[in-house]
């Protein structure tokens, strides 16, 4: 719902609980789960008690509301619904505006020290966008949510600057000079200090691992970097430039955490679906990557997988840009086309048709884990599978793990 208006009454009903504690706000097209994931880990190895506000969740809901990696309970969930039920019914809040809501007063519950908080659309107009951060950050710009945000890279980068606040540092993590001169004019306006992380030096080199990467820095020596994916170095160029500005401003962040946090971050925070390996022999990989953005990194590492045969379990739902997606898909893949679980899923009939002209061939199936198995059935153990397309597919993959 466009507007802060029951961002602000859910607020004042329950106190204004966001004031109760610092955070760090964090926006962009992609990159922003990572990011917060890994800015968390470093201040919960910094010793502090840290809520962490992210979206979607990939297989429960609370894991959008964590401390210290911990999801929020089942029993706090019910109760706030049922405490505060009477108040926000009439309001008619949307699903964000209640969980953004949800996730403040937990947090001021828990007494946490700091929130990471990430932006759940846009920026200017998203609901988080009610609190005055220590540190604004904005990922990077590129085409998704087009029907909210404008049909331009400079329309993206206005309402996702919106977060920019007055005399509040802001690091950018990755520009265009279209993008830049927004992010630039914003900044003057509010007199807010700004740093382009990828102007910064902090990275001398980034090698991709095994298993995540292995940065060689200015200031801590070797990084490994747990997460996966040719979009993390850019990720950590802005992870290093933020945690700069974050100890300019007081936050006590030794090496050791900084080291600690990058090598740690899933078992420190809970994170999912980053080019996560889920086995071996054959390799079964999946991201959550969905947009033009993520899914240009996600090409070009499919690209450089050496495996005897590339396979690829993928999806997307109806309203992403499927043919300019489509587009960079390799072609020398065999598709396995699903839909996840939602409404929102393009039937998988119909995406395969939409793959052919891009000289995309498999075969459809109803579920993920149907196509998984076929997938599996097929391969030998010096293949390769990805699992994609959307964040959805993901999450119907990992929730089949667990059954």
């Amino acid at each position: 719902k466009e507007g802060l208006h029951n961002s602000i009454a859910l607020d004042n009903h329950l106190g204004n609980p966001h004031r109760k504690f610092k955070t760090i706000h964090v926006a962009g097209t992609n990159g922003k789960g990572s990011t917060s994931h890994t800015i968390a880990a470093i201040l919960q190895e910094s010793g502090y008690k840290v809520g962490l506000y992210t979206s979607p969740h990939l297989i429960d809901f609370r894991e959008r509301i964590r401390v210290n990696g911990v999801p929020a309970g089942k029993e706090y969930v019910v109760d706030f619904v049922e405490k505060h039920r009477e108040f926000f019914e009439p309001l008619q809040p949307s699903f964000f505006e209640l969980t953004t809501a949800m996730a403040f007063n937990y947090f001021a519950m828990q007494n946490v020290d700091v929130a990471v908080i990430e932006v759940g659309l846009g920026g200017r107009l998203d609901c988080t966008n009610i609190i005055t951060p220590a540190l604004s950050i904005i990922t990077n710009i590129s085409p998704d949510h087009t029907q909210f945000l404008g049909n331009t890279l400079e329309e993206i980068a206005r309402e996702k600057a919106g977060i920019i606040k007055p005399g509040i540092p802001v690091v950018i993590g990755e520009t265009t000079p279209a993008t830049k001169a927004v992010f630039m004019a914003k900044a003057h306006e509010c007199n807010a200090p700004i740093t382009f992380a990828e102007e910064e030096s902090f990275i001398i080199s980034a090698t991709p691992e095994e298993s995540g990467y292995r940065y060689e820095t200015a200031a801590y020596g070797t990084l490994h970097g747990e997460l996966g994916g040719y979009c993390q170095e850019k990720n950590a160029r802005t992870i290093l430039a933020s945690i700069e500005i974050l100890k300019e401003a007081g936050f006590a962040i030794t090496a050791d955490a900084v080291r600690k946090g990058f090598t740690n971050v899933c078992s420190l925070t809970g994170l999912m679906g980053r080019w996560q390996r889920i086995q071996e022999s054959p390799r079964v990989v999946c991201d959550a990557g969905h947009n033009v953005g993520g899914i240009l990194y996600i090409a070009k590492q499919l690209a450089a997988v050496k495996c005897r045969r590339l396979r690829i379990v993928f999806g997307m739902v109806s309203d992403k840009d499927i043919t300019a997606v489509l587009a960079m898909m390799p072609g020398n893949a065999v598709y396995y086309f699903t839909q996840a679980s939602i409404k929102r899923a393009m039937p998988a009939t119909e995406l395969m048709k939409k793959a052919e002209p891009y000289g995309l061939y498999g075969s459809a199936h109803a579920t993920v884990s149907e196509a998984l198995h076929v997938a599996l059935q097929e391969s030998d153990s010096e293949d390769f599978i990805f699992v994609g397309g959307s964040c959805f597919i993901v999450a119907d993959l990992l929730a089949g793990r667990e059954q």
